[in-house]
């Protein structure tokens, strides 16, 4: 047996089934990558530069790019207009309903494929404009569509408050809650093009500097391609200087190992865990073995381990999350989205001083103009949250919570 069966199981599986189901009722979205012509004042864009390897998506060709895995990358640049930000929830992505109204709705503006000398032309000249010459890499995790990578970049973009050039590397993901099978497969599958892409981007003259934002089963890509990396040249290029590992869904093993093989020479690695994260409870009960990203940095062996590798750990059980499965913290709450953007990757320390009591991320005045790159100074000696277990709610508490949530997303008391 991978696992061993306990009475607690049958009711983490109906909470689990409870949040699938709301997930189902919420819908995703299509068509919303198709550009609107429309205007509001106060709005901001974002542009962001897309490689894939996905195929199109000749069903839905407002949905661009599909599930299927392509025999080549393809490449694209997207622009995503923001709603003025006193109208909106900072955190949230605003999925536009229909055509869209940008005046309270995040919608497309550009949605352009280019081949690979147009996407390198149009990368060298947004560059020329980057007083530091910065790109951040962001791969998204698991049950992501094409269109919903690109918007939940664009609102992680426009909420931390980077300059760096937003590069977008999606995989193709099924976008099915259960397909996690083929999705593990697909993300596989793609680490050879997120290692040809970040090659090119270190050898690239114009770029001075490189961040990887990886979520969820977007680290396994991540942390694959730049195994390879350093396998193949002997090192990781020295122009990746961050990688950002966002609730990695990434067997603890596993990381230990490709961490040894990328070497001391690697770039900075800064984990954000949370205990609470019921995605990654889910997978841990698939794979039979804890995940790197629902680990307490404060326990052996991990805390001896990550000091020694150097590894940046912070805690974020103690941060509300906004979704029912606690799993994108990173990215929807305001809190951490802005530490992220504007003090982490900036090559600040922080302190104490930034946590409130309770866990709450509170964030300075002063020095919140950095943008995301130039990582190195990171200095995280201790988590900022953490959690006691015997304070958690019980999983009897959870499927009621997750049921109350269910009724008032759908407006049905009985789902």
């Amino acid at each position: 047996m991978i696992f061993r069966t306990s009475a607690k199981a049958p009711r983490f599986c109906a909470a689990l089934l409870a949040s699938l189901m709301v997930a189902a009722c919420a819908g995703r979205p299509h068509d919303i990558l198709v550009p609107s012509a429309q205007t509001a004042p106060g709005t901001s864009r974002v542009d962001l530069f897309v490689a894939t390897t996905r195929s199109p998506d000749k069903a839905e060709p407002g949905n661009m790019f599909g599930g299927e895995r392509a025999a080549e990358p393809s490449y694209a640049a997207i622009s995503v207009s923001i709603p003025p930000d006193q109208l909106r929830k900072i955190g949230e992505v605003q999925w536009p309903h229909s055509s869209g109204d940008p005046s309270r709705e995040m919608v497309t503006v550009r949605a352009d494929i280019l081949d690979h000398d147009k996407a390198l032309k149009e990368l060298h000249a947004a560059m020329r404009t980057s007083a530091r010459r910065q790109v951040l890499v962001f791969v998204h995790g698991y049950n992501n569509g094409f269109d919903e990578a690109v918007f939940r970049f664009a609102q992680i973009v426009h909420d931390s408050g980077t300059s760096a050039t937003p590069v977008l590397f999606t995989w193709p993901s099924a976008a099915n809650v259960l397909a996690y099978n083929y999705d593990r497969e697909s993300a596989t599958y793609s680490r050879d093009a997120l290692e040809t892409l970040l090659q090119g981007l270190c050898q690239d003259p114009t770029v001075a500097d490189v961040t990887i934002l990886a979520h969820s089963m977007g680290n396994w890509v991540a942390i694959e391609a730049l195994r390879q990396m350093a396998i193949r040249h002997g090192r990781v290029p020295g122009k990746i200087s961050t990688v950002m590992l966002a609730a990695p869904d990434v067997d603890i093993d596993v990381f230990r190992n490709d961490e040894r093989t990328i070497g001391p020479r690697s770039p900075k690695f800064i984990l954000l865990v949370s205990q609470d994260d019921r995605a990654l409870a889910w997978s841990r009960r698939l794979a039979g073995k804890t995940r790197l990203g629902a680990i307490n940095p404060n326990d052996e062996p991990y805390k001896s381990e990550l000091q020694a590798a150097g590894v940046s750990v912070i805690d974020l059980t103690d941060v509300k999350a906004n979704d029912m499965m606690a799993h994108s913290k990173f990215a929807n709450s305001p809190e951490v989205v802005r530490l992220i953007g504007q003090r982490l990757a900036a090559g600040q320390t922080i302190e104490d001083e930034d946590v409130a009591i309770g866990g709450r991320i509170e964030l300075a005045t002063e020095g919140l103009a950095g943008a995301v790159g130039a990582a190195a100074g990171v200095a995280v000696s201790t988590p900022i949250a953490t959690v006691d277990p015997d304070t958690r709610a019980e999983l009897g508490d959870e499927i009621k919570e997750v049921r109350d949530n269910a009724a008032l997303a759908t407006g049905d008391p009985s789902n």
